[in-house]
């Protein structure tokens, strides 16, 4: 399921999410390719940046939800008044304006953040909020080996704009018993989570009814903000991190990585496979 659930469609007129690019091949032809485009994307909250990302310009005004999710600034979508993107002479603004109480608690955390520049990881501007506390989560359900491949499945032939760049992460939601899945690109992978927290919440999806699905390495950033969406299961085709793991195990969440068809390496809480043992 593509397109933005969250306000209608994005405001931003340009650029689109591919572009044809000429290119000279091995054996010296000249033709063009489809790529994946990226650009600066800002979050200004409260006529204030927050951070800037490099961004596939797609389904923005979810990763503008998502982000605020994901990172804490908000706990629910309905805490955000007004979201517009707007295309700028150097890229894309997403405006955000908070509730008056979000908007109270976002300065108070800026005003606690130390250091005047940030350590890259998504805004976070100190190594305490790179650290921050993990939201323990509640898993509601569990899946079998064969609902574990067909995740991975479901996700790879739904990558739209991967199949014709063939440079851009997804992030899906998986639901047991669905025929549908909601599946976000882009060519940053955290992005794409984003855009799917973002996407769930304005669909009023909840996170523990379903897994996380992921093409990428599995980061303690991604189990961090798959915990903020709430579900207690993430699926990858790559491996994890060390502290991605610690972090999964502390938080409650399933963390299922290098899976190949039916095959699969479980990391953390393997109570959410319903194995069948004979």
């Amino acid at each position: 399921m593509h397109g933005s659930l969250f306000g209608g469609q994005d405001r931003a007129s340009a650029p689109t999410a591919s572009v044809k690019m000429p290119r000279l091949t091995s054996s010296h032809s000249h033709d063009e390719r489809v790529v994946a485009e990226e650009c600066p994307v800002a979050l200004v909250y409260d006529g204030t940046t927050v951070a800037v990302l490099m961004a596939t310009p797609a389904d923005l005004t979810d990763l503008a939800a998502g982000f605020s999710l994901t990172e804490g600034i908000i706990e629910d979508v309905g805490e955000i008044g007004e979201l517009t993107a707007v295309a700028a002479p150097d890229g894309i603004e997403l405006r955000i304006w908070l509730r008056p109480k979000a908007g109270r608690l976002l300065k108070e955390r800026r005003r606690r953040l130390v250091g005047p520049t940030g350590c890259g990881l998504c805004g976070i501007e100190s190594l305490r909020e790179a650290n921050r506390g993990i939201r323990p989560v509640e898993r509601q359900i569990s899946l079998t080996p064969w609902q574990i491949g067909m995740s991975i499945e479901t996700l790879a032939a739904a990558q739209i704009l991967n199949h014709t760049t063939r440079a851009t992460h997804a992030a899906g939601f998986f639901e047991p018993g669905s025929g549908d899945m909601v599946v976000r690109e882009d060519v940053g992978r955290h992005n794409a989570l984003d855009k799917l927290a973002g996407a769930l919440a304005a669909a009023g999806i909840s996170g523990r009814s379903g897994a996380v699905v992921l093409t990428s390495r599995i980061s303690v950033e991604m189990v961090q903000k798959a915990a903020m969406i709430g579900t207690g299961l993430i699926i990858a085709i790559s491996a994890p991190t060390a502290l991605a793991i610690r972090t999964a195990e502390a938080s409650g969440i399933t963390l299922i990585g290098v899976v190949r068809g039916r095959d699969f390496e479980v990391f953390s809480h393997p109570a959410g496979i319903a194995f069948a043992f004979r």
